[in-house]
Order: structure tokens, then sequence, then C-alpha cells
């Protein structure tokens, strides 16, 4: 039986640096798509081979894809997982999460390099506000309508994936995804170490989260599986209120007594606006800014993850107390916290 070759990219980041992990796990030859200056701090693995394709070049990146193909075949299975989160211009979100998500259609199709199945990693972002009234799960049959610059250019990466004919693909639309290494929940824990718990908004607000690891497996699972050219969320399946987070978080890292403050939507908002205009005289992105804003503000993150259960066979191994213990181990190990 020959070896699966399969391409992560954005595999130094902290999602694609567990894709890598269990991948190299189930024997794959792993070729982490990185550029040059991107840390590897994660991927020390000797199996591990690395490539820099050129997102920004359809042409050059062709050209690419077919000499590697020459070279080596081309790639059975592809986890585009590569993306931006937060940045100073706005438009590069549209051009990373996006253009660059289409020129690399377009190359795989005119290299003959389309693989056997292609995951895109998108974000429940892609779909917008949800019910804020009756708190009702987001389902699949919603339309989207997303509110951030993330949440619509992901949502565009989708729409130009699934008008492509005869290429193979899954979309993973994962909640909060929280682990090791992960660096915005890892600051409230951080916060709430300090013995402060900030909230935003008095309304409650509806959470769901996916633990890093079931991310990965949700995603293997779509690779390896039958199932093509599905969409789905990916959460743990419980839903938790703002409340019930903070009560866990303080629980796992045993913090008994914290000052708890909610901040109203209107100085959020003010301070978001100011931290991102700061962020572009630092030339350094803010983790709060407008986009941030609106995903904070945002009340209800419910989403039904029945299909992915029964098509699938999706079984989440974490809940988040459990997640939470493991990813306060791992940053108390590496002195983060």
């Amino acid at each position: 039986m020959n070896t699966k070759r399969i391409l992560i990219t954005g595999a130094s980041g902290f999602i694609g640096s567990f894709l890598v992990e269990k991948a190299l796990e189930k024997n794959f030859e792993v070729w982490a798509g990185i550029r040059k200056s991107s840390s590897r701090e994660y991927l020390k693995d000797e199996r591990i081979q690395f490539i820099d394709l050129n997102f920004s070049n359809t042409e050059k990146l062709t050209e690419q894809l077919k000499d590697f193909a020459a070279e080596h075949g081309k790639f059975d299975y592809i986890i585009h997982n590569a993306g931006v989160t937060k940045c100073l211009n706005t438009d590069d979100f549209d051009r990373v999460n996006f253009q660059y998500t289409a020129n690399f259609i377009d190359a795989l199709i005119a290299a003959n390099s389309t693989p056997e199945k292609f995951v895109l990693m998108s974000s429940l972002s892609a779909f917008g506000l949800g019910d804020e009234i009756n708190y009702t799960p987001i389902k699949l049959s919603d339309a989207p309508h997303p509110n951030t610059a993330y949440g619509i250019s992901k949502l565009k990466a989708e729409k130009y994936l699934q008008e492509k004919k005869d290429f193979p693909y899954i979309i993973l639309r994962p909640t909060g995804v929280y682990g090791p290494r992960e660096k915005d929940y890892f600051l409230m824990l951080k916060t709430v170490k300090s013995g402060l718990d900030v909230g935003a908004g008095f309304k409650p607000q509806h959470l769901t989260f996916i633990y890093v690891k079931d991310l990965v497996d949700a995603a293997f699972l779509g690779l390896e599986s039958t199932v093509s050219n599905r969409a789905y969320f990916v959460a743990d399946g419980d839903v938790y209120t703002d409340k019930e987070y903070t009560r866990l978080v303080k629980e796992v890292i045993e913090k008994k007594h914290v000052l708890s403050l909610k901040v109203p939507l209107w100085l959020l908002k003010t301070i978001s606006v100011i931290a991102e205009d700061i962020s572009k005289i630092t030339k350094k992105p803010s983790t709060l800014n407008r986009d941030k804003y609106k995903i904070m503000k945002q009340r209800n993150w419910e989403c039904d993850i029945t299909p992915l259960i029964n098509d699938l066979h999706f079984s989440p191994k974490y809940n988040l107390q459990k997640g939470l213990e493991e990813s306060v181990k791992w940053y108390r190990d590496n002195r983060w916290l």
C-alpha cells in the first residue's frame, strides 16, 4: 500500500502544527507549507518536508506544483489551513483568506494536481450573527450573513471552492478553537490568573468551543471518508454561558477570588477602535480591533453539529473542562502561565 502524500498549509501556526503531528502519527508523507521566514518551533520532526508556495501568483504557483508533481508525484490530500485572523489592513483578509485560496485552487487544476480530497479550514464566522433572541443553533440550511471582514473573506473562499466541478472538498467551520500554543484564549486565562475577569456587555453569551485535537480529528475524518463536497460546523456539542466559561477557567487554574467587570459594548467598541488605530501606527496587529469587537459583541455561537456526527461519525474526545486542563498544564509546563 502506497504512503499517502499530504500537504498542510499554514503548518507553522497553532492549528497547523497539530495537523502536522496527526499526519505524522498516521504515517503520511508530510509536506508542511510554510514561508521561509516562518517559525519551525513545533515542526522539528525529521520526517517533515517543507515547501514554500507562492499563493500570490497563480502562474508561478502552477509551475511550482507541476515541478513538484514531476519530482515527487502530486499531493494525495491537502488541508488548506493557511490564513490570517488579524491584520493591520482589513483588505489583507480578502487577499490572504480569499484570493490566495482561489489562486491555489486554480493552480491545482491548471497543474493537473487536483487531490483526492481538499479540506478547507473555514470558520463559524463565515455565517455571521446567530439568533440572539431565542438562541437557536446556527444550521447548515441558514443563509450566511457574515458581519466581519474575516468572516466575509472566509465565506468568499468557501463559495469559490463550491463552484468548482470535479474538485473533491470538505469545508470545516470551527467555532472557537483553543488548546496548547493558542494565544488569544490564553490571554483570557492569564487575565483571570491575575485576578480579573473582563466580560463584554451585559446580555448573556452562549459560547461554543472545539479543542484543537478534536478539530484535527474532524479534518482527517473528512479527508479519509467517502463523503465529499460538503461543509460542516465543528464544535464539541456543548454550550456554555460566559459565566460558566469563567467558572471553569477559575476552577482549572485554581483561582478562587476574581474581580468580575462587565465592559459596556459602547466602551468596548471605543477601546477596539483606538487599539486598531494605534496598531496602524506601531505596525503591529492588535488583539482588539473593529473586527474583534463584532466577534466579542456576538451573543450566540451555538451551531448544529449533527451533520458532522452523522456523515463523518465525529465524536469529540474533549469537553471544555478536559481541554482546559490539558491546555493549562501545557501553558504551565512551558512557562507561559
